[in-house]
């Protein structure tokens, strides 16, 4: 059984495009089933090593990774946006993903946290005319 459908896939996949046409900064989003006897912020940090979140530029990529099965999700942002946001940006992020996820609704709480996610990094890293899309946009299936 797949985890998401192709329309689901294809929905997530253009959030991340709207929101990467507005910065240079990047977005990846992982997905597995189940954390692997991690916490899901260190299985995240794992990923944005793996996926070499920390080459961008700016060092302003930003990281959802979630574990379906498990019920637990991160949001990790690199150094270079995380100095720039608010204190309590990635857990209210977060809470506003968790309402849709509650609810059993994965697509619209990643699209939730995304477009979070993409503001903040539009506001501080705006997409300038010579912006190069640094890594894929599509989604990561542990």
């Amino acid at each position: 059984m797949e985890i998401f459908n192709q329309e689901e896939q294809e929905k997530v996949v253009q959030a991340i495009s709207l929101a990467e046409n507005r910065t240079s900064g990047e977005i990846r989003l992982v997905v597995e089933r189940h954390l692997n006897g991690k916490e899901a912020y260190e299985q995240a940090k794992s990923f944005f090593e793996k996926l070499k979140m920390h080459h961008t530029a700016q060092r302003n990529g930003v990281l959802i990774y979630l574990a379906t099965d498990d019920h637990q999700f991160a949001i990790i942002g690199d150094i270079g946006i995380d100095q720039k946001v608010p204190a309590d940006f990635w857990e209210s992020t977060k809470d506003s993903m968790l309402v849709h996820f509650r609810s059993g609704d994965y697509v619209s709480g990643l699209i939730e946290g995304i477009d979070q996610a993409g503001l903040q990094l539009a506001t501080y890293f705006p997409r300038r005319e010579d912006d190069v899309n640094e890594l894929p946009n599509d989604i990561y299936f542990g």
